[in-house]
């Protein structure tokens, strides 16, 4: 057998043979998509002109197709139409750039980018930074300028946050450049680049570096939908709206409410504004999540993010898991400088005193990792008390979820027993993606 490069796999560009034009009619309305092409510099002085270096794995030819004519209205709604191209209209003119690029993005280096913009889109009222990997988000925050939203969104899960994808909705500036080339980022997307720093994020030779102008006005795109496409093993395929998140604002929430026999279950009481808010937030976080999903936010930063699972009191558990070790990682670091495993193997071979790591291992467990004051979200209904009752052991004080479960009632009591009482509202929406 001929022996193959492991690393030089995933740099090569893959050969793909998918045609220059796509059509696609339904019914009466056509729909004509356009191949994308990429150019950019070979590192020998010239151009080179390619499509996506490869699908999900390496051995895997994909193609992105930009929709160039044609507008679907169905059940009268309105669809995106060609004039709104984000992702796909990369390297298209001066607003849509791909700059310091020396190699061709892949299908999930797009994909990561438009996951990071289907929440992005509901967080245009503060600067927000969103880092997405395999398609779900490891870390996002609110914060009042760009540099402390990233800083926030990087913490929030420095571990999930390696080989990530970085996206804003502000111009980036120099101090965001300078935090970013700390650490290792294979994409980073904004509507606009202050001066000098593209200059200074080229200097990462494996970077993607991505202007998509359209970010600075994504709240437009809220409201419209797109073609939904899944294809099954036997080539056929499933077509459906996408999603539209219709919690924009605190008054869209619904008091969770809830009957028990001829009972009427009810939350003992309303959100409070701040956490009215980072439900909001968390909600918006939530339309980028792959299901099942929980998740946990903190003054406008999520702490934990649980995803995929089959069960709902399973998901939670991950999130609380991964709360109580993000946390433990950024005390390790903003301490000592160090990862957490590395403090672990340096106390435990005496190079450090073991105090330090207990020390940490302390206010984790006194702050239940981060977790004590913070809002969950859930996208679907709880079929059991018994997630409610792993938040509650944790000092959770809102949750949100859609709703609609027969034993609805026994979450309530379960936020209602609690010392203090969480408050409880529903969304009246599912937030499933898969």
């Amino acid at each position: 057998m001929e022996a193959f490069d492991r690393k030089q796999v995933y740099r090569a560009d893959l050969t793909e043979n998918f045609p220059d034009e796509l059509t696609i009619k339904l019914g009466d309305i056509e729909l004509r998509y356009q191949k994308r092409l990429f150019s950019l510099p070979d590192g020998r002085g010239s151009m080179v002109e390619s499509g996506l270096r490869y699908g999900e794995n390496p051995d895997q030819q994909a193609a992105l197709y930009r929709l160039v004519n044609g507008n679907l209205i169905l059940s009268n709604l309105q669809f995106v139409g060609p004039d709104k191209g984000l992702v796909s209209s990369l390297g298209l003119d001066e607003k849509n750039a791909m700059y310091g690029c020396r190699k061709h993005p892949s299908k999930t280096n797009l994909t990561d980018v438009d996951s990071a913009l289907g929440a992005l889109r509901y967080l245009s009222e503060s600067p927000a930074a969103v880092i997405v990997k395999h398609n779900n988000p490891s870390g996002a925050a609110w914060d009042s300028n760009i540099s402390g939203a990233f800083q926030k969104a990087y913490e929030a899960d420095r571990v999930a946050a390696f080989g990530g994808a970085l996206v804003v909705n502000r111009p980036l500036d120099l101090d965001t450049a300078d935090s970013v080339n700390q650490r290792y980022l294979e994409v980073v997307a904004a509507p606009d680049f202050e001066e000098g720093v593209v200059e200074k994020l080229s200097v990462k030779p494996d970077l993607r570096i991505f202007k998509i102008s359209g970010i600075s006005d994504l709240e437009k795109y809220q409201p419209l939908r797109y073609l939904d496409f899944k294809s099954l093993m036997d080539g056929s395929l499933i077509l459906q709206h996408s999603a539209v998140n219709r919690i924009v604002k605190a008054s869209d929430f619904q008091t969770a409410v809830a009957k028990n026999g001829s009972e009427q279950i009810q939350s003992l009481r309303a959100p409070t504004e701040k956490e009215a808010k980072d439900l909001l937030f968390g909600w918006a976080v939530e339309q980028s999540v792959v299901s099942n999903s929980v998740l946990f936010v903190k003054d406008c930063v999520t702490v934990g993010i649980g995803c995929g699972q089959q069960d709902r009191v399973g998901v939670a558990e991950i999130a609380i898991f991964k709360a109580h070790r993000n946390y433990s990682e950024s005390l390790a670091f903003s301490r000592y400088g160090i990862s957490l495993p590395e403090l672990v193997s340096e106390t435990s071979s005496g190079k450090r005193p073991k105090a330090q790591l207990e020390e940490i291992q302390e206010q984790v467990k006194s702050d239940c990792g981060n977790l004590k004051g913070s809002s969950m979200v859930s996208d679907a209904f709880f079929p059991f008390r018994d997630a409610v009752d792993k938040a509650i052991s944790q000092k959770v004080s809102a949750i949100a979820h859609p709703g609609g479960s027969l034993r609805d009632f026994e979450s309530i009591q379960a936020a209602n027993q609690a010392d203090p009482p969480i408050a409880m509202v529903f969304t009246g929406q599912r937030a499933f993606r898969h």
